[in-house]
């Protein structure tokens, strides 16, 4: 049985029979729920060795069921959502009754990083295993669907075989890394975070020492002058600041995070530099580890401790107890000036080469389109791709000569370089084809949306963000967006129960960033769905002030006009 590490000796506390919020820094090391059990009892990083040897080669009704609907995420799975299974019942079924006998795959991409090796072995791996799917993720990754646990060593192999991993992609562990898309390469970038990124997959990712925290923990380190990471609803970030005295470096954020209470991150008001971000971040997590609560699932994330220590305390424990050292003072970040910050489009690098960002619709591609866009992104000169946190890609490095070409062939997929903003401001989660918490459909509902919208408002050319989710953990970030969809069942005119959405305005990432808000007893159904937006920014495009944002609007525009 793997007993919980031990905590740093600055950080050990006489352990006490008083169950707290079960923090192991103040010795309440007795688990306080299932969760808590199931990691006591076993490293989830150990489910590998089970996988390989029983699991692959018994099948599905060999699997443990703490290892099934526990630990297997260590390693990127989870058991997806049978078919047939309407969002009324998502709430009213046990576990077993939801699961089906296949799983979704998450791929990590930390940095949001690919080679076209590595992209035309996701692709195979789609087709061959997959049935086609491959979804891109608002945190750079890629998630397939369809995966029978008799193939899973299979794909390991194929991946890592490319130096992709699937390891602690999901489950309370230190999730992917999110980086810059154009780290090493823009020509305004304040620092490349990209070696910070490589030292804490290092020193962090599949570390036991880390593997066992009280809730998921998410990263993001970025250099751009963009903020192209959603670094305030991260449980830490690196945000690149150019600091008066030593330079180039990062200022520091913890306690971001969404789901259904959602908290932005908080400044420490200390500047990091490259060298020491890996550091920085350990103690963090460390942090998170020790003094987090694991009593309560729903209070088990870092933004809760922060909100209940505050800044100056977090960062007092953070230098006094882990790094034994004072963090430099630094500035704030810069308000990003740039109208949007996907990097869509066609954009000069530093060394003279240019960079493609794309807009797939809501992130669904498939294992076909990715393999045909590795060879692409090869034929037109280029060895790297990357992700980026709002399901779109880039192609890197790519010849003057050779720019009108690519786009050429990626307009032929139907990837649009130059979109509308209804194609490129609109994303959706997994939704209730796959996800086993999910009440409505979201993913095709999105697409639908993005056409309607381009049909009737041909015109509209502001920046804007929609995002459908497909319940109220909010995966696709709806507090956050322009207009923030939440699904949930509503009754229609005739009263039948039937998929809608609660409506969030307004809310926005950057330095005035802030949550939508809601529609006073306004609930969408599916089908009005079009019919609400539209109506919406046509009232935003007649009442709007001269260069007013839609955020800006809806948060002074009369309830009546929201409607």
């Amino acid at each position: 049985m793997a007993d919980a590490p031990t905590p740093p000796a600055a950080s050990r506390r006489k352990a006490s029979r008083h169950r707290g919020e079960g923090q192991w820094a103040v010795g309440h090391f007795t688990p306080l729920n299932g969760n808590e059990q199931f990691k006591k009892d076993d490293d989830g990083l150990n489910v590998r060795t089970r996988i390989e040897t029983i699991y692959s080669k018994a099948g599905f009704d060999s699997i443990d069921p703490n290892d099934l609907r526990g630990r297997m995420r260590w390693w990127g799975l989870y058991t997806q959502r049978r078919p047939g299974i309407d969002g009324g019942k998502t709430a009213v079924l046990e576990p077993e009754e939801l699961d089906d006998e296949y799983f979704m795959l998450r791929v990590r991409i930390d940095g949001g990083r690919l080679t076209t090796a590595q992209l035309r072995v996701i692709g195979e791996i789609s087709q061959e295993f997959a049935r086609g799917t491959a979804d891109l993720t608002d945190r750079q990754n890629v998630q397939f669907h369809w995966i029978r646990i008799e193939d899973v060593p299979e794909i390991w192999r194929r991946l890592e075989g490319v130096g992709l991993s699937t390891t602690e992609a999901c489950g309370d562990t230190p999730r992917v890394v999110l980086g810059s898309p154009v780290a090493g390469i823009a020509e305004d970038e304040i620092i490349d975070g990209t070696p910070a990124i490589e030292e804490i997959q290092r020193r962090v990712i599949g570390n036991p020492e880390f593997s066992n925290l009280p809730r998921k923990f998410k990263t993001a380190i970025s250099g751009s002058p963009l903020l192209d990471v959603a670094h305030e609803i991260n449980d830490v970030a690196f945000v690149g600041v150019e600091h008066p005295q030593y330079g180039p470096g990062f200022d520091l954020w913890v306690g971001g995070g969404l789901s259904t209470n959602p908290k932005l991150g908080v400044r420490l008001g200390a500047w990091v530099p490259l060298d020491e971000v890996a550091d920085v971040h350990v103690g963090v997590l460390s942090i998170f580890r020790d003094y987090g609560y694991r009593r309560l699932r729903n209070r088990a994330r870092l933004k809760f401790l922060v909100a209940d220590w505050g800044a100056e305390k977090f960062r007092q424990v953070l230098e006094d107890e882990y790094l034994l050292r004072k963090l430099v003072d630094g500035p704030a970040p810069a308000e990003p000036v740039a109208r949007w910050r996907d990097h869509v489009g066609v954009h000069r690098q530093k060394d003279g080469r240019f960079y493609v960002g794309f807009a797939p619709r809501v992130g669904r591609v498939d294992g076909t389109l990715l393999s045909k866009i590795a060879d692409l992104a090869a034929e037109h000169g280029s060895d790297r791709l990357r992700t980026t946190v709002e399901q779109k890609m880039l192609v890197l490095d790519v010849p003057e000569e050779r720019v009108g070409s690519l786009v050429a062939g990626l307009e032929a997929l139907d990837f649009q370089v130059t979109p509308s903003p209804f194609r490129r401001g609109t994303m959706a989660c997994t939704g209730i084809e796959f996800c086993k918490l999910a009440i409505v459909e979201t993913k095709a509902r999105g697409a639908a949306l993005i056409d309607e919208l381009e049909r009737r408002l041909p015109e509209f050319d502001e920046p804007l963000t929609i995002n459908i989710n497909g319940c109220p953990n909010a995966c696709a970030r709806i507090q956050v967006a322009d207009i923030g969809l939440k699904g949930q069942l509503v009754l229609d005119d005739e009263g039948r129960q039937v998929e809608g959405f609660q409506v969030h305005l307004g809310g926005a990432l950057g330095l005035e960033a802030g949550f939508g808000r809601k529609v006073r007893g306004l609930k969408v159904t599916a089908e009005e769905l079009p019919d609400y937006v539209e109506r919406v920014l046509r009232r935003y495009l007649q009442a709007r002030e001269d260069g007013e944002r839609f955020a800006a609007w809806a948060s002074r525009a009369p309830q009546e006009a929201l409607s």
